[in-house]
């Protein structure tokens, strides 16, 4: 019996062992698995920086255009002017009006002259000017279309940029959001793991302590129906000695 009760206590201390290398690397791994999601996220981090800073300049320049385009408002909407004319005639304006006044004076003196001279400069003059205005206006639109065009293509690129900038924030978010879930999930599971592995261990040993436990009381028990004195040449005794006891522990 004393062997068996030294077994159980060794199988009991074996089973705490177990129980507490089981725990350890529980939650072990589930340290490193908890630091791997961290060194992950931080990566992400790293990554939406660096590219962040080199969609900088490209955001920069569309704000910029955008705020030129903001300032060139009043400008843009405003009506064609005497001065805006003025502004997008060609620069040979003059000299080809002159040119063709007096082209048209010496073609209609050749033909016979008189007031038919001044009526043909006028009409002359009247021409050249409308086809001056309406080219001087087409000068105008397109330099104002020009200009806003090149503004708004560079606002674009900053436009553009920052959208990129904005996608590529909400991807790292919701990475870095699932890495953090994923973390806390393995420090959980290496949590409940070391707490079923003490929880085994400690039940095996409940469970040694009561097996031992019993087997004192029955070693108890035995010792006492060995104490009693009885007469082995009395058959009275004898009877009921074979009759209450086994022959096993009467001749132990």
């Amino acid at each position: 019996m004393a062997f068996v009760a030294s077994a159980i206590g060794v199988g009991a201390v074996t089973g705490l062992i177990g129980a507490s290398m089981q725990a350890d690397a529980a939650s072990s791994a589930s340290e490193r698995q908890f630091q791997a999601t961290q060194q992950a996220q931080n990566q992400q981090l790293e990554m939406f920086k660096t590219l962040n800073e080199q969609q900088a300049p490209y955001r920069e320049a569309g704000y910029g255009a955008l705020t030129n385009i903001q300032s060139m408002l009043p400008e843009f909407n405003k009506p064609f002017t005497k001065e805006d004319l003025y502004s997008n005639l060609a620069p040979n304006y003059e000299f080809m009006k002159q040119q063709g006044l007096g082209a048209t004076g010496q073609n209609i003196n050749v033909g016979g002259g008189g007031s038919n001279v001044d009526l043909a400069k006028t009409i002359f003059a009247e021409n050249y000017a409308g086809n001056a205005y309406q080219n001087a206006f087409n000068n105008y639109q397109t330099q104002q279309s020009n200009i806003f065009n090149r503004l708004a293509s560079i606002a674009g690129l900053g436009q553009a940029a920052q959208g990129q900038s904005q996608q590529l924030g909400q991807n790292v978010a919701s990475n870095v959001g699932q890495l953090g879930i994923g973390g806390a999930t393995a420090l959980g599971a290496g949590q409940v793991g070391a707490a079923n592995a003490w929880a085994g261990g400690l039940g095996n040993v409940g469970d040694s302590a009561t097996l031992a436990a019993f087997l004192n009381r029955s070693n108890a028990a035995n010792n006492s129906n060995n104490l009693g004195t009885i007469p082995r040449n009395s058959a009275s005794f004898q009877t009921d000695l074979n009759t209450m006891v086994p022959q096993s522990i009467q001749t132990a």
